[in-house]
């Protein structure tokens, strides 16, 4: 998992009940939720992500700089997460993650940036259990995070959620929850959170799973392929070293706002291929302390739009979209 304001968020764990018995246990359904709505939380997922050029200002230490330019930067990211114990009101596992990031910057001053590649990859230990709150149904998780850089491990952080169904019909889903981290340096350590979806007649989906994205969705090629519309919250993170010269460690933490287009196609009966399009905003980037908060930073960067494109796949047994018979 990466961490910026949204850390922890993609393994966000919620699910859906069916208010009728059915012969699928509540552990499976909750997999096949979080699977169909966080390609990180599949079997497998890699995927690669570019972006367009693109200039910033900034400032370091509250002094503005010249305009800078990202030439080129592009990431690769392979993930597995493995459940090793699945039992009607318990998943246990593990997601381990590894990100490589390529990067061509010009800095103020037009110098050239010392550091083009960037290796980041995190483990977790994860833990869900299936409850009731005031007789609705509940899911509590909890994950256990180690993550690390070009030097080797860095930190070890925690993440706590629990979701509670509001209503569960075959149209309409409502959850609401909190998720909060174990981390000094996560600038909100506490969120509500909501999740929405409606299927209407003709195959349309509306979904708001905020603070995530909003989408509306269409199954097409008779429930072979699946298109959306919408926007999404990404990030990019990685540890700076020699950062200004310095022996001390540092973050770069990058939240992105990714707007467009995203086609689904399944491959076979598991594996599922993804694109994904569109225009890319990043209201927060920046440089701060591995110890310090995201707040305390050193270095802050006001990027301009670009484009982006993401292309991936992923084994995902628990596929909610299927083909019509």
């Amino acid at each position: 998992m990466k961490k910026t304001l949204m850390t922890g968020g993609v393994l966000l764990f919620s699910f859906s009940f069916s208010q009728k018995k059915d012969s699928i246990t509540p552990a499976r359904q909750l997999a096949a939720y979080r699977a169909d709505k966080f390609p990180v939380t599949r079997i497998l997922n890699v995927e690669f992500t570019g972006v367009t050029p693109y200039t910033y200002t900034s400032e370091s230490n509250g002094k503005e700089l010249p305009e800078g330019k990202v030439n080129s930067m592009y990431r690769l990211k392979a993930s597995t997460n493995i459940n090793f114990i699945k039992k009607p009101k318990w998943i246990v596992g593990t997601t381990l993650v590894y990100q490589y990031t390529a990067a061509d910057v010009t800095l103020p001053y037009g110098h050239k940036a010392a550091d083009k590649n960037f290796n980041y990859h995190t483990e977790s230990f994860n833990v869900s259990y299936i409850s009731r709150f005031f007789n609705k149904p509940a899911v509590y998780s909890g994950s256990l995070i180690v993550d690390g850089g070009n030097k080797g491990f860095e930190r070890v952080r925690g993440m706590v959620s629990g979701m509670v169904v509001l209503k569960a019909t075959p149209e309409t889903q409502i959850m609401v929850g909190l998720i909060g981290f174990v981390d000094p340096s996560s600038l909100v350590p506490v969120f509500p959170t909501f999740e929405y979806k409606h299927r209407f007649s003709g195959d349309w989906i509306a979904e708001v799973a905020l603070p995530r994205g909003i989408y509306v969705r269409k199954e097409v090629f008779s429930g072979n392929a699946r298109l959306s519309l919408g926007s999404e919250l990404d990030n990019t993170f990685f540890y700076l070293y020699n950062f200004n010269n310095t022996d001390k460690t540092y973050n770069f933490s990058q939240l992105e706002i990714n707007s467009g287009l995203i086609y689904e196609q399944r491959l076979g009966k598991y594996f599922i291929a993804t694109l994904k399009g569109g225009l890319k905003s990043i209201p927060v980037s920046r440089i701060f302390e591995k110890n310090g908060r995201m707040n305390d930073y050193v270095f802050d960067a006001r990027p301009q739009s670009s484009l982006y494109f993401n292309l991936g796949i992923s084994l995902n047994p628990f596929a909610l979209f299927q083909p019509k018979k």
